[in-house]
């Protein structure tokens, strides 16, 4: 990697990086100089897959198994990426998952293993993070679109969910503040991922409501979070970064 790589000598863990939104971060983030642990839970092929291509590219990465719904497990692989590569200094709170209904019907195990992942993972990631950061780090959540414009029904657990990252991410940066830690959310609008792909039912909905007429790449939401994580948004915190092609204009 080059040393005028905007991250040079970094250190990111992505949680949730083997697929979509997540894996194209990671690659991005690696790409700009940083070494990447990824964290994954069901796709050990797809996480090994984004280390080979960083490591092809010139890059330094690691995958980890920790199931982000897990406490014990989000922490252990905040230190493994201490261990792997001496320090970190991004954390892309990235992994969430989505298990919609109407609201009569949600089985509350699955509220409460929404719960998990979309907040109390980023949480965990966040608190266990800030111990090992130094001044200069960067935090930034992948928050949704539907915080700010709920599209279609069936997706309130899922928005109260990423209504709470929002929450969070705004008083958080009060306390980190001062130690030169940013912290941002990035909400992404209709994206091509795995959880709601382009074409998918979701899209049949959504799909006039984009601005730019299409839906957006991960690698699109990828570039948002790499800005955020740059030396050049220093004076960027407690912000929300919308990346939705306008479909909440």
């Amino acid at each position: 990697m080059s040393t005028t790589s905007p991250l040079a000598n970094k250190v990111a863990l992505v949680t949730g990086g083997s697929r979509s939104i997540g894996a194209a971060v990671a690659k991005r983030l690696a790409a700009d100089g940083a070494a990447v642990a990824i964290t994954y839970s069901a796709s050990p092929d797809k996480a090994q897959g984004v280390v080979a291509a960083i490591e092809a590219a010139g890059g330094r990465a690691l995958a980890i198994l920790a199931d982000a719904g897990d406490a014990d497990a989000v922490r252990a692989a905040v230190t493994r990426t201490v261990e792997a590569f001496g320090a970190i200094d991004i954390l892309v709170n990235n992994a969430g998952i989505s298990l919609g209904g109407p609201i009569d019907e949600i089985a509350f195990a699955d509220y409460q293993r929404m719960i998990a992942v979309n907040v109390t993972g980023v949480f965990v990631a966040t608190q266990e993070a800030v111990r090992h950061m130094k001044h200069g780090g960067r935090i930034v959540h992948i928050g949704s679109s539907m915080a700010r414009y709920a599209a279609f029904p069936t997706a309130s657990v899922y928005t109260l969910t990423k209504g709470a990252v929002s929450g969070f991410n705004r008083s958080l940066a009060r306390d980190l503040g001062p130690r030169g830690i940013t912290v941002n959310v990035v909400n992404p609008g209709p994206t091509d991922t795995d959880m709601n792909p382009d074409g998918g039912p979701v899209s049949k909905i959504v799909g006039p409501g984009m601005a730019v007429g299409r839906y957006g790449r991960p690698e699109e939401i990828a570039s948002a979070v790499a800005y955020l994580a740059s030396p050049e948004a220093g004076f960027i915190t407690g912000a929300e970064l919308m990346a939705d092609g306008g479909f909440t204009a």
